[in-house]
């Protein structure tokens, strides 16, 4: 059987279940309404709404949705903003956390634009898999996890990024894989912005073990 017969007999189990083409439009209207609200959706966030997932499809054939991804549907013709990738990621990954480069590029502390999406995620959690946005996974733990997580609306999605001071103290914990001058740009370029205090970033230099680390080169802001 074709892939187009495959999707009638579907519409046609659809229009037997729920009676009416009013109904079905009503069924569309309700994801269409939950894309708006949400910017990015994936099948399985169908279910709490009772939205089969066939109307995904339906909506793209009519031109109502985009799918952007594997999995992932938006409306078309959206206005992005720059920081899209992280919102994709954000609802792929709920319950990662964006970090070190990205987070530096979210906050305005590097030129870079790193070509793949800095993530946390917590230790024993399965790495997410993916073609798309390319990801970079570290893993924390404990309040290294939970501490200075901030979260902001990017393109209607709600994605968690460290904090600045968080951020910085991160660099220099992972200045191996970054860099070490990516690293004391973020503390100078911080710190001249006035974008952290210096309780807030003792604070994670304790919470992450780099207070003897980061020492030197908080006493020389000083």
């Amino acid at each position: 059987m074709s892939r187009c017969c495959s999707i009638f007999t579907v519409f046609v189990d659809i229009y037997r279940c729920y009676g009416t083409i009013p109904i079905m439009d009503t069924i569309a209207g309700k994801l269409i309404s939950l894309v708006r609200s949400k910017g990015l959706v994936r099948p399985n966030d169908l279910a709490s709404m009772g939205i089969p997932r066939i109307f995904l499809t339906r909506a793209v054939h009519r031109g109502q949705l985009e799918k952007i991804g594997r999995g992932m549907y938006c409306l078309p013709n959206r206005q992005v903003s720059a920081h899209v990738t992280l919102a994709e990621v954000a609802r792929r990954v709920p319950k990662g956390v964006i970090c070190l480069l990205s987070a530096l590029r979210f906050h305005g502390l590097t030129t870079q634009a790193p070509f793949s999406v800095w993530l946390a995620i917590d230790n024993k959690a399965s790495a997410p898999r993916f073609d798309y946005p390319p990801l970079r996974i570290v893993r924390f733990s404990g309040a290294a996890l939970s501490e200075g997580i901030e979260e902001y609306i990017v393109d209607g999605v709600a994605v968690r990024v460290t904090s600045v001071a968080k951020t910085v103290v991160d660099c220099f914990q992972y200045r191996n894989k970054i860099g070490l001058d990516v690293a004391l740009e973020a503390l100078h370029e911080a710190w001249r912005e006035k974008r952290m205090t210096s309780d807030e970033i003792w604070r994670h230099t304790k919470i992450c073990r780099m207070t003897n680390v980061m020492r030197p080169y908080l006493e020389s802001l000083a």
